[in-house]
């Protein structure tokens, strides 16, 4: 059972990674779930492009896909995240990268919780969670 945290086509993002490793699974926790093993692979946009070109078929640009390994009640996947999306993100919300980057993270995390948002109403559910998470953070 391991986070692991890796680069591809971008430098690795300065953060704790014990520290936040941590408070990913006190999130999970909150859900009732154990992590598994999680690969976070930051990327760039043309990344991000080719593997949501590749897997799902689509043609566009995203934050963040989540490849979804869970079994039961442990979380697993591989999290790609795009950093020059998470860099405009934070200009276009005006909010600190770190911040950003950290809403991002837990996005995919909640994602493999079981938290969807597609569907009407899941959206506004997911940023909820997004903040309660963050506000755990902090503590």
């Amino acid at each position: 059972m391991a986070i692991l945290y890796q680069a591809e086509e971008v430098k690795l993002p300065s953060i704790k990674k014990r520290e936040t490793s941590n408070w990913i699974k006190s999130v999970a926790a909150s859900y009732n779930k154990k992590v598994g093993d999680i690969a976070f692979i930051f990327c760039s946009d043309k990344k991000i492009l080719e593997v949501n070109n590749q897997y799902l078929q689509h043609d566009y640009y995203t934050d963040i896909i989540t490849f979804d390994y869970s079994e039961n009640d442990t979380i697993s996947g591989d999290i790609f995240i795009s950093l020059d999306t998470v860099k405009s993100n934070s200009e276009q919300f005006k909010t600190l990268y770190n911040e950003e980057l950290h809403r991002i993270i837990i996005h995919g995390i909640l994602h493999l919780c079981g938290i969807n948002d597609k569907g009407p109403g899941e959206r506004e559910h997911m940023t909820e969670c997004e903040n309660k998470a963050l506000k755990m953070l902090g503590e």
